[in-house]
């Protein structure tokens, strides 16, 4: 009896060991000494044995990210709604590392918008497929996955028949390596405030999300990527957010596509693009008040008459700006 409890002793003094600088290797090495001893002792060393087992994947487990860290809204997104999530770090876990969330097999970063408050935005659009999608934030500290049902969403079709001289034009090299690159700007800085405003005094005349048939063939893998504005010709494009003027092409720099346009960086990877304008009154590198007029109303590029396109994009894929004029994101 004596010599079970020197044991029991010495296998507690060997689990905490474990416990505190384990590894597998370790773990195997003291299952194989338990083997190792006489029939009379292997009881209750295989008993301790197997709580380590037991133990095993808890210890080899990353540390996990507590819930009551995370907001996730909205809570039910649809297709096309920008997806926020919002790390709340304690502060003994600061870091100079910054949080990050994988989403949609794409990391997505996070950016500080409090002391010890990140926020990563997150694009869904109408081509992605609806159901439960897997959201992982990756902390410092450890990494949790969530789960966020993201809901179907009927978009109307639209015919749009395009004269041949406006249908035969394909653009350039130039107007999308330009527009590529614009889309593609993430900057750290935050320089919204609140709701977005509306852009123009015109009627809606094409929500985003439209799919389309061009002169009777349905464009494959094409949504309509913003929101159409019907107004006259000259009528004042405003912005809707303060930001950064990035992007100015106009038709003479080979914008064939496009026609006249206008990219506005409002920071960590939201941006507006404004197309087919008549006028542009901002040049590149000009900081941008909301409502401060940009330029005008036109119908240049592949445009069937005047009308303003407004074209939202964040991290780099276009998204529904309807909920950022009336719900705001900060």
């Amino acid at each position: 009896m004596f010599h079970d409890f020197v044991l029991a002793a010495r296998l507690q003094a060997e689990l905490q060991t474990i416990y505190d600088r384990f590894t597998p290797i370790n773990l195997l090495a003291k299952f194989q000494a338990v083997l190792t001893q006489p029939k009379r002792l292997r009881f209750m060393g295989l008993l301790m044995a197997s709580l380590l087992l037991a133990i095993a994947p808890a210890l080899l487990q990353p540390a996990l990210v507590s819930a009551q860290q995370i907001a996730i809204s909205p809570p039910n997104p649809e297709l096309g709604d920008t997806i926020s999530v919002v790390i709340n770090m304690p502060p003994n876990q600061a870091t100079n590392t910054n949080p990050y969330v994988l989403f949609k097999q794409k990391q997505y970063p996070a950016f500080a918008i409090a002391p010890n408050r990140w926020r990563a935005l997150l694009p869904t659009t109408p081509l992605d497929a609806p159901g439960l999608k897997q959201v992982q934030v990756v902390m410092p500290s450890g990494s949790q996955a969530y789960n966020v049902n993201l809901q179907n969403r009927s978009y109307p079709t639209q015919s749009i028949w395009l004269s041949p001289s406006k249908s035969s034009i394909e653009g350039t090299d130039h107007e999308f390596d330009r527009v590529d690159a614009f889309k593609k700007i993430v900057s750290p800085q935050k320089f919204w405030q609140g709701a977005f405003i509306r852009p123009s005094q015109g009627s809606v005349s094409t929500v985003f999300g439209v799919r389309r048939y061009y002169n009777g063939e349905f464009a494959n893998d094409y949504y309509h990527r913003g929101v159409d504005y019907a107004a006259g010709t000259g009528s004042p494009v405003f912005a809707p957010a303060a930001g950064y003027v990035r992007l100015v092409g106009t038709v003479g720099q080979g914008f064939q596509l496009h026609g006249n346009t206008v990219g506005i960086d409002h920071g960590q990877g939201v941006l507006s693009i404004f197309i087919h304008l008549s006028r542009i009154n901002v040049k590149e590198g000009d900081f941008v008040q909301p409502g401060q007029v940009i330029g005008a109303v036109g119908s240049t590029g592949i445009s069937t008459g005047p009308h303003l396109h407004w074209g939202l994009y964040v991290n780099n894929e276009a998204v529904d700006p309807v909920p950022w004029r009336y719900d705001g994101i900060e």
